[in-house]
């Protein structure tokens, strides 16, 4: 049985010097039906967070948009991630089981499990164990299986006659940003790092592209796919551009991504997952490979989330 935890920068690089992510390993399914092994319930599951993670960040945003923070609770784990892995304090507590280590409830689940500890973890309070830590997973069932509970049930970001069109997007934007600008940071040679900052920009010019006739990736209703973009983008200009060497352009260079980022931002209850602080905390000072001294900078200056935006105006009224 191993109890070591594994950072994803430290454990998931190739020969090469890539950054290969891997896959995550719960992959239960919480559903509507009440006779299922997880079914949707009120209070009865938690969502472990960071508020620095982007992945972790889309179950946030779409548990924003869905009106579900009266259903599934949540908790956001200490912003900096050592070698130990992600952790608890008094600050940042673990309100269900006083733990001191997320790696526990991985070994509450599994005794066995050697692998990574990620975040997000969705957590079944009932039977104490995880469901489901894989992000593109747990926003597709608090999109569809809480309806009865949300207070936004109307709002479907993965609505039948879109799906192709969403799994497209996801397909390239997955790789060439989201996991792109990972790719970059964490490259360990010239090869591996100019590859990936490569895909990376003509990924960008391509939703630039996309987002200058349209207020969303797919038309003018909101997606999974605009929040799985977003939660990369939002993170852009504050630490990617300089921490990640991205500094091809910033996102504020876009003029159409800049006003999705705001778009997205100002939509009901998102501003409130947004900790820009943590985030930069915990990257500037996790990553000491990268930032030895822990020096989390100050700027930037002139990115103002709260700004207003033409998105709305520029094209027909949003489906949302």
């Amino acid at each position: 049985m191993s109890t070591e935890s594994k950072n994803t920068w430290s454990s998931q690089i190739s020969t090469k010097g890539e950054f290969i992510r891997k896959e995550t390993t719960f992959r239960n399914k919480i559903s509507a039906d009440p006779t299922s092994e997880f079914p949707a319930e009120p209070d009865r599951y938690h969502l472990y967070v960071a508020y620095a993670c982007p992945w972790a960040h889309r179950t946030l945003t779409v548990r924003a948009l869905k009106g579900l923070e009266d259903v599934i609770s949540f908790s956001p784990v200490e912003p900096f991630l050592d070698q130990g892995g992600w952790s608890f304090n008094e600050k940042y507590p673990d309100p269900l089981l006083n733990s001191q280590r997320l790696k526990e409830l991985y070994l509450l689940t599994d005794p066995n499990y050697g692998g990574s500890i990620t975040v997000p973890v969705l957590f079944d309070k009932k039977q104490k164990k995880i469901v489901n830590n894989e992000s593109s997973e747990i926003i597709r069932m608090l999109n569809s299986e809480f309806n009865k509970y949300a207070k936004n049930p109307e709002l479907d970001l993965y609505p039948e006659e879109q799906r192709a069109q969403i799994d497209e997007l996801n397909a390239w934007i997955y790789p060439g940003i989201n996991n792109g600008v990972y790719q970059c940071g964490f490259a360990r040679s010239q090869e591996a790092y100019s590859t990936a900052f490569k895909r990376l920009f003509e990924s960008l010019e391509k939703v630039e592209s996309i987002l200058s006739t349209k207020r969303f990736l797919t038309g003018n209703s909101l997606t999974e796919a605009d929040v799985r973009l977003w939660t990369t983008l939002v993170r852009f200009d504050p630490v990617y551009y300089v921490h990640f060497k991205c500094n091809g352009k910033r996102i504020l260079d876009y003029p159409n991504c800049w006003g999705f980022v705001k778009d997205i931002y100002q939509t009901r209850n998102v501003k409130g997952t947004v900790n820009m602080h943590e985030i930069k905390v915990h990257y500037y000072t996790s990553h000491t490979s990268i930032n030895p001294f822990q020096i989390v900078p100050d700027g930037p200056l002139d990115a103002n989330l709260d700004e207003s935006h033409d998105r709305a105006t520029k094209f027909s009224v949003s489906g949302f």
